[in-house]
């Protein structure tokens, strides 16, 4: 069973041209259920404030909402990747005063480790726990896991509960770009309801540009354009800050990441089988046979053996949060957006102390659309009711806020759209703005800039199609070699990606996922694209 912590825890539009592009590239990607009538009804009905649109007040009073006596009082359960705050019961208990007037609910939020995550959640699934809300994403098994059964479908008329989001999910369908839901489909059905954020996805480095400026590195590191340019700067950093760790890395957090390596999985980043996001090529092959992923294991091992990198990058169980918190990181790869070190030493306690630098092309794939979901698993004792808790979020400014940021005038002070830390800021950090609904009703840092999501909107602009957008991998054929296959993926990536062990070890790594149908996944990969391309010619 899942072990879980203590109890805690207007709109944006993306560029028209971007959207418009994107939305006619994923037309092709199943077919649309939002506008069926539901077939059945589900457990419960809302309340005519949960799917209200977001007041232009930022903190209504709970009194100022209707509440919903038809609905029966309900306890839905969130499971979130993340460190527990320290003032999560104080957090919570403001979330449950508002929930409770708005949809009759109290919530009880449960932060996994990042480095128990995947294992806890993994057993929590096959263990058929009960659980409402899962945070997952195209990167985190979200395709397996729907092969799986772990997810509802939210927009099936059909299905036991109806159309979830048609009828429960009226904000997300006026405010979320319809790209990310179409991008984010498996055989026309969404399992997840996509995080209204950045669509483009860049990778690079954050780094300490305090001590970069001590040392006289900040030029260097600004001219940096492939990792081997790294080289000299964290030499340098290792000799002159001994105490310090040049470049931490771990499991997921390196540069064979899919976000610096361009790796399109073509829906889900646990199972072999990719294109170049940065290519043009359609075949698919395993990371294997793309030159790229030996190159970077090499010099990966490299920065390794010189001690650049923290000797237990392939087992620890610290978040890139919590590793930088500690003080005696200089870098972390990273996935890059605007204001993505500002962002980061807000949640850090490094205000002023970060900065990043870009390292890959900007590129826009099916999967980064599908990046950051919540999804509802089909354990869940309210799936309506958990439908409505996620409209909330991508509509309600107070809700949405105060589980992201805390209390205010306790955990943060605020002047309009901006807010400032207090004393008791580190408290309440969580970090988890990119996962929780709409980012776009998010208060901006004032050590972020004001023009935030306008800068988001620019970064979208441009970006580098991948040959398969719009497409996504429906892992139901393959699902019994694709779990065998992850297991021996969770063996050998670890050590491999962090330079920890010596790449020789791929080998042996690629034969053992020949041997467990690495060809029938690629086969079945390549009939499905195809078929797709030819759809869209």
């Amino acid at each position: 069973m899942l072990q879980t912590s203590t109890k805690i825890k207007k709109s944006f539009a993306l560029s028209l041209t971007a959207v418009t592009a994107l939305s006619l590239i994923l037309a092709g990607c199943g077919g649309n259920n939002n506008n069926e009538e539901a077939s059945s009804s589900p457990s419960a009905s809302p309340s005519e404030s949960a799917s209200a649109p977001a007041s232009e007040s930022a903190s209504p009073s709970p009194s100022e909402s209707a509440a919903a006596p038809e609905l029966k009082e309900y306890k839905l359960s969130f499971f979130l990747p993340g460190t527990p705050p320290k003032d999560e019961v104080k957090v919570e208990t403001e979330i449950n005063k508002y929930l409770k007037e708005k949809i009759n609910a109290t919530l009880d939020i449960n932060f996994v480790d990042w480095g128990q995550w995947d294992n806890k959640m993994n057993l929590a699934i096959a263990s058929r726990d009960p659980m409402d809300i899962i945070f997952t994403a195209s990167w985190n098994g979200h395709s397996a896991n729907v092969a799986k059964g772990a997810f509802l479908p939210l927009n099936d008329a059909s299905g036991k509960y109806g159309n979830l989001l048609e009828q429960y999910g009226q904000d997300i369908l006026s405010s979320l770009p319809e790209a990310f839901l179409k991008g984010a489909k498996i055989n026309g059905f969404n399992y997840g309801i996509p995080a209204n954020k950045e669509l483009a996805e860049q990778g690079g480095i954050v780094y300490r540009k305090d001590v970069a400026d001590e040392l006289g590195l900040t030029d260097k590191i600004n001219a940096v354009k492939t990792i081997a340019d790294l080289e000299p700067i964290l030499a340098e950093v290792k000799a002159k800050k001994p105490d310090m760790i040049p470049i931490f890395m771990r499991d997921g957090e390196n540069f064979n990441a899919h976000y610096f390596a361009k790796y399109d999985y073509l829906g889900d980043t646990t199972i072999d089988g990719v294109i170049m996001k940065d290519g043009t090529d359609t075949v698919v092959k395993s990371r294997y046979d793309q030159p790229r992923y030996l190159e970077t294991l090499k010099i990966t091992r490299e920065f390794f053996e010189k001690g650049y990198i923290n000797k237990d990058a392939a087992t620890t169980q610290l978040g890139v949060n919590d590793a930088l918190k500690k003080g005696n990181v200089f870098m972390v790869p990273s996935p890059l957006k605007p204001g993505k070190d500002a962002e980061l030493a807000s949640a850090t306690g490094l205000s002023g102390k970060l900065a990043q630098v870009a390292m890959t092309e900007r590129t826009v794939a099916t999967s980064d659309t599908a990046g950051s979901m919540l999804g509802i698993s089909t354990t869940s004792g309210d799936p309506a009711r958990a439908m409505m808790l996620i409209n909330l979020l991508h509509s309600d400014k107070y809700l949405n806020n105060l589980i992201n940021f805390g209390i205010e005038g306790d955990h943060y002070s605020r002047n309009g759209e901006i807010i400032s830390l207090t004393d008791n800021t580190p408290n309440y950090s969580i970090g988890a703005a990119w996962m929780l609904g709409n980012q776009m009703i998010n208060y901006v840092w004032d050590t972020e800039a004001p023009d935030k999501w306008d800068q988001f909107k620019k970064f979208n602009e441009g970006a580098h199609n991948s040959p398969a957008l719009g497409f996504t991998f429906n892992a139901e054929p393959v699902k019994s070699q694709a779990s065998v296959m992850n297991n021996t993926r969770r063996q050998y990536d670890p050590g491999l990606d962090t330079g920890s062990v010596d790449p020789a070890k791929a080998e042996e790594y690629f034969k053992k996922l020949k041997s467990n149908g690495l060809d029938d996944v690629i086969a079945e990969k390549q009939k499905q694209l195809d078929a797709f391309l030819a759809s869209n010619k």
